[in-house]
């Protein structure tokens, strides 16, 4: 999937069903009938004549050309033996459905419109300006702020908040962690660098001094992450977990980094898992081979803290863990890597994602890597054969070849 703006409603249970149903009856040659309708109609034609809009968030391509997806998919089920065209109202237009859909008929999909991604988020990261102190200690403010706020963010909490809420909480978590209790520093700090959102009268004062103090004392601005920075690491797990990682790379390698990360919310088994936005939000997507590169470095330049057996015990190993795993899921494409499958499961979970298991292929406790080229996407079958079956070890090795395989040719596009 390259380069997706992701837009995803929630729906009814019933309206959801339908989607989940319906379409998957839909192949290939359907969808291709209503392109050819489309092409001899024209836009505006085609989607008067089945009361669709234009597509907002991301638009179906065939041979060069792109079109609206969602109406595509409406008109196609048209096509079906004994059916009708679906209305917009009739299912969600988001990756849930209309993107999984098309992408498992092998059609690419490609933005409507620009935004913020995972990777433009992590250079702006990359290059805050930290004060170091006459002795040379580089002061964690900026970075330690942005973990808070990446936190509340993956907890749901509101984007802005108010100032004294934030200068309670904020100035505590700095405090805990070896800054003094000073919340305006790093928010105006941020605000400077495009990286926090403020309320009150302009102009906002520069970080240092004592006029910042005031400023904020006098005014009580609400503040939060920027809107698009809110939302790409609210709902995308693989800009939260880049996120994390840029920070603590670049910036945290000498602190306590899990007890940072794991104060902040961010050493959750769930971290890299993608939420599910509320009606109107839309999420940037970097092109699938930029997402799957910046997932396999993620971890890397933290300090190895010793031997790890069984479940992680530190939340960067956590980091790392579950940033490996969506990138095999991504390189996995919701299908099976086992070359001798014989047959997937014929469903998806209730977040509409593809019934398949991560594993590392040489078991974790036995000091199996985080790391997408040992690690494999498996339908519960063959996940089952691989741990239990007679064939086991001869299906080991040959998944260690498939996923170097499939790993170096993602890594080489």
């Amino acid at each position: 999937m390259i380069g997706n703006w992701l837009r995803l409603a929630t729906l009814p249970d019933a309206s959801g069903y339908h989607s989940r149903v319906a379409l998957r009856e839909l192949s290939r040659h359907e969808i291709l009938q209503a392109v050819a309708e489309y092409d001899r109609l024209g836009q505006d034609r085609f989607l008067e004549k089945y009361g669709f809009g234009t597509a907002r968030s991301y638009r179906l391509v065939v041979d060069g050309k792109t079109y609206d997806s969602k109406a595509i998919v409406g008109v196609a089920h048209g096509f079906l033996p004994g059916q009708e065209p679906l209305a917009a109202g009739d299912f969600s237009g988001g990756v849930a459905t209309v993107g999984r859909l098309l992408n498992g008929l092998g059609f690419q999909v490609t933005q409507a419109v620009s935004g913020l991604t995972a990777g433009e988020l992590v250079e702006l990261l990359s290059a805050l300006r930290l004060y170091r102190s006459p002795t040379g200690r580089q002061a964690l403010y900026q970075p330690l702020a942005l973990l808070w706020a990446v936190g509340r963010a993956h907890q749901g909490l509101a984007r802005m908040a108010q100032w004294s809420e934030t200068k309670a909480a904020l100035g505590k978590f700095l405090e805990r962690h070896g800054e003094h209790p000073r919340a305006h520093y790093p928010v105006a700090a941020l605000y400077h660098a495009d990286l926090w959102d403020l309320g009150g009268p302009r102009p906002v004062p520069p970080a240092h001094g004592d006029v910042p103090l005031s400023w904020f004392t006098r005014n009580q601005p609400a503040s939060g992450l920027p809107v698009q920075v809110y939302n790409l690491v609210r709902y995308s797990g693989e800009a939260r977990v880049a996120a994390a990682a840029a920070i603590v790379d670049k910036y945290l390698l000498d602190a306590d980094y899990d007890a940072i990360l794991a104060d902040a919310g961010l050493a959750d088994s769930d971290i890299a898992d993608d939420e599910v936005p509320v009606a109107g939000v839309i999420v940037a997507r970097s092109p699938m081979e930029e997402e799957y590169r910046r997932l396999c470095g993620i971890g890397a330049g933290a300090t190895d803290r010793g031997t790890r057996l069984g479940r992680p015990r530190v939340s960067v190993d956590i980091l790392r863990l579950e940033s490996a795993r969506r990138a095999v899921l991504l390189r996995s494409e919701g299908h099976c890597e086992s070359p001798c499958c014989t047959g997937e499961a014929h469903d998806i979970t209730d977040a509409d994602h593809p019934i398949l298991e991560v594993d590392h292929i040489q078991d974790l406790a036995k000091g199996g890597p985080d790391h997408p080229e040992q690690m494999i996407a498996l339908c519960p079958n063959c996940h089952a054969i691989k741990t239990r079956g007679r064939t086991r070890e001869r299906l080991r090795q040959e998944l260690f070849t498939v996923a170097r395989q499939r790993h170096e040719a993602i890594l080489s596009r």
